[in-house]
């Protein structure tokens, strides 16, 4: 089950640029949609705002990450979302209990499943883990393009 520990949506008072989001799962998480659909929400409010295609990879790039947690890491798991000023790029961070460190599966295009991290690595300007005191953190940056159709 499911059980939200926290969710948080902020848009910083000292910065009002800088718009975040923040949700922690107790067990795995039953709902990945949720975490899709927190980046179009939070990229709703961008502007400039993205282009489709951007909002699309970083919902990809989210799914992937949040995916790998709630697969390979037995408790909780965090997601924070920053949108960068200008909204120039999104800053993607899953938070998990696993010391794994995430890792490439070989490419093989009769494999169903293992190709999240290349996806992510393809999307991603950036990709970073850090081993905090229980678990890790997987850092992703998605850049993201403006939508110049108006």
């Amino acid at each position: 089950m499911d059980i939200p520990l926290r969710t948080h949506a902020t848009t910083t008072r000292d910065r009002p640029e800088v718009l975040r989001y923040s949700r922690t799962w107790d067990a795995g998480v039953s709902s990945i949609a949720e975490a899709r659909d927190a980046v179009a929400d939070l990229l709703s409010r961008a502007r400039p705002a993205p282009a489709r295609r951007s909002v699309q990879d970083a919902q990809l790039v989210v799914s992937e990450l949040v995916t790998n947690a709630a697969k390979h890491a037995p408790g909780p798991c965090a997601l924070g979302l920053e949108l960068l000023p200008g909204a120039r790029a999104l800053r993607v961070t899953v938070t998990d209990t696993s010391r794994e460190p995430p890792r490439r599966r070989p490419p093989d295009p009769r494999r169903v499943g293992g190709h999240g991290l290349h996806l992510v690595a393809m999307l991603a300007r950036d990709l970073e883990v850090t081993w905090p005191s229980h678990g890790k953190r997987v850092t992703a940056t998605v850049p993201l393009t403006a939508d110049t159709t108006g």
